[in-house]
């Protein structure tokens, strides 16, 4: 695994850091007074005290070994399952009884496993 040099890392809350100034990761944990969504200590070169990121540290590491195009790639799929989601939250649970028992087709599953999929990606 290698660092792209100089490339842009989001970690959430607007900050935005170079891949290679980037030294460690420190998950935190959900009972350290927070909720359950997924939060990362990032300690960057020349920083006393490290930035809380609101994505996960592998996420985090996924972007920092990414060239541009597979992070822009990996952002508009992203966007996509949110789309996705969204409508899928709109379908009313008549039409969802008949979607499964005519089509064959879970939705609940579906948006279940779109869910577990963006809690991943950890945005």
């Amino acid at each position: 695994m290698r660092i792209e040099k100089g490339l842009m890392v989001a970690l959430g809350y607007g900050k935005y850091f170079r891949s290679d100034s980037i030294v460690g990761f420190e998950p935190i944990e959900e009972g350290e007074g927070r909720g359950p969504g997924k939060r990362t200590r990032v300690f960057i070169e020349g920083q006393a005290e490290p930035f809380t990121a609101s994505r996960t540290e592998g996420t985090i590491l996924r972007d920092m070994v990414s060239s541009s195009g597979e992070v822009a790639r990996a952002q508009e799929q992203y966007q996509l399952l949110v789309d996705i989601l969204e409508t899928v939250q709109e379908i009313n649970p008549m039409l969802r009884t008949i979607i499964r028992e005519q089509g064959k087709w879970d939705l609940n599953r579906l948006e279940r496993r779109i869910r577990e999929t963006l809690h991943e990606g950890g945005e």
